[in-house]
This record gives C-alpha cells, structure tokens and sequence, in this order.
C-alpha cells in the first residue's frame, strides 16, 4: 500500500491540474463556441427561409434554397473556377515561395533585410493589389502591357477570358508568394541543422539534402502554407471585384465573388446562406484533411 501511495498522489495531482486547465480554458472555450456556433446555427435558418430585404417577414420554404443552389449551374462553374484558379495560383505561389525562401535560407547575411522587401506585397491591400495590377496591365500605359507589347502582344488582357484569368492569376501569384515564403523560411530556419551537418559529412550532394533532409524536415511548415492559401482562395473576392466584377463572360466569376453577387446584388440571403454553409464545409474538410497529412508525417 505505502508503495503505491506515491503513484495515487502523482495521478491525483495530474488530474487536479488538467481540471484546473479546463476550467481555466472554460471562458475561452466558451466564448468561442458562442461566435463560432450562433452564427453558423443562425445561417441555417436563414437557408431555410425566402430571405431578402423587401421582405419584412420571411417565407419559410424549406430546401428549396438548397435545390436551387444545387441545381444551378452557375454554382458549379463558380467552383470549377475556383478549382482552376487554386490549382494553378497555388501551385505557382508555392514552387515560387519555396524556392524563394531556400535562396534566402543558403544567404550568409542580409536574410531579415531581403526577406522584408520580398514581404512588402503582403502588406498591401487586397483592393489596392488589385487597382496596382489593373493599372501595371493597362494596354495604354501599363509597365507589365509594355513589356508584353514587345514580345508582340498588344491587346487588353482584361478583355478576354482567358487574359483576364491570367491576370488575376498572376495579381495573385505576385501578391502572396511572399507568404509563402516567410512561412516556409521560418520552418526552414527552425530545422535540426546537425541533420543537415551529418548528410553533407556523408556526402550529401545539396539536391540530394534538398530531396531526403531538408524538404522532410520542413514537410510541416509546407503544408501548413499550404493550407492557409487553400483556405484563403476560398473567399478570393476583393481583387476579382475591383479589376474584372467577375467577368468577362463570367470567366472570373468564382465561388467566393458568386456569394457576394447573389447576397448584395441579387439579395437572395437564403441562397447566399447555403453558399456560405458549403463554403464553410469545404474548409472544414481540408482543414481536417491536411492536419491528418501532418499528423503522418507525409512528405
């Protein structure tokens, strides 16, 4: 019995204090869950009401909503849009951002200092990134439409489809690589260096550290940049309105901006209810997806 008192003594007082902590982090938790759940519990409502704002008091209609949204084919485009978009851009932001934040980590001074311009992108505005590429691509005074007009294109790259869903590929390439890179640098620099010491002693050639060591090591920092674009390309919006409104012909018309159009525009609140509730669900599935890729370790 005098053996095992100690044991019972250390159980008890670890369960005093993981109770301490939760009531602790009961406030938080709660706090949480109201701004969290309450919204989300109140646009369920409304999908199942006629929600506009001509109409003092709303008509419930059940799934109707949800049969229109489904159904609609402007909804499925606006998400094939969205694919395309996220991946084209994201591949493009994160060979760009890795192989940035790689040059940045092999320099021997200056990294703070390099790293702080590269950065200056981010700190912009979505809506000011925007007018910024709409006024470089202009076809009359544009640097970036110059530059194209001496490899022989002279046109507007707004105006057609697949030029403005090159523009706003490229305004979103140039605006948040630089994310990447910081996040990638960052797992970079808090990698185990005496790993890297003993693959060059064995004579690690640096694309071979590169492929076995380094890009494992930081397989977590990757994914977590990762999911913070394909999270963030979800409610794309500000850019898309500012330079094309979604067109021309729609082509720019994705999930995030179709929302807005149906919520501000049409004012159908029910509709843009349900396409927030889908939104929601799609981050929530990767979100949990890419914590399960963490967790083993993938890459």
């Amino acid at each position: 019995m005098t053996r095992n008192l100690p044991k019972r003594l250390s159980r008890e007082r670890l369960l005093s204090e993981s109770m301490t902590e939760r009531y602790m982090l009961a406030p938080a938790l709660i706090a949480l869950a109201i701004i969290s759940i309450f919204p989300l519990l109140y646009m369920i409502y409304i999908s199942l009401y006629d929600y506009t704002m001509s109409v003092n008091h709303p008509t419930f209609v059940g799934l109707n909503n949800w049969i229109r949204v489904l159904k609609s084919s402007t909804f499925w485009a606006s998400w094939q849009r969205t694919g395309m978009l996220a991946g084209t851009g994201i591949v493009l932001q994160m060979l760009l951002g890795i192989g940035v934040a790689l040059v940045i980590y092999q320099l021997p001074k200056g990294q703070n200092l390099v790293l702080t311009f590269f950065m200056l992108p981010v700190f912009v505005a979505p809506i000011v990134a925007g007018l910024l590429g709409r006024f470089l691509l202009n076809s009359t005074y544009g640097f970036y439409a110059w530059i194209l007009g001496l490899f022989g294109y002279t046109g507007e790259i707004f105006a057609t489809p697949l030029g403005a869903v090159i523009g706003i590929i490229a305004i979103d390439v140039w605006e948040w690589t630089p994310l990447i890179t910081m996040i990638v640098l960052a797992g970079l620099q808090s990698m185990d260096t005496e790993t890297l010491e003993a693959a060059s002693i064995d004579g690690a050639t640096y694309w071979g550290k590169l492929r076995y060591v380094t890009i494992p090591l930081a397989s977590r920092t990757i994914l977590v940049a990762l999911l913070v674009r394909m999270m963030d390309i979800l409610r794309y919006v500000d850019t898309v309105k500012i330079i094309t409104e979604g067109g021309p012909a729609d082509a720019t018309k994705i999930a995030g901006y179709h929302l807005m159009e149906v919520a501000f525009r049409f004012q159908s609140f029910g509709q843009a209810a349900v396409l927030g509730i889908i939104m929601i669900a799609v981050i929530s599935v990767l979100g949990k997806l890419f914590i399960r890729l963490m967790g083993r370790g993938v890459m």
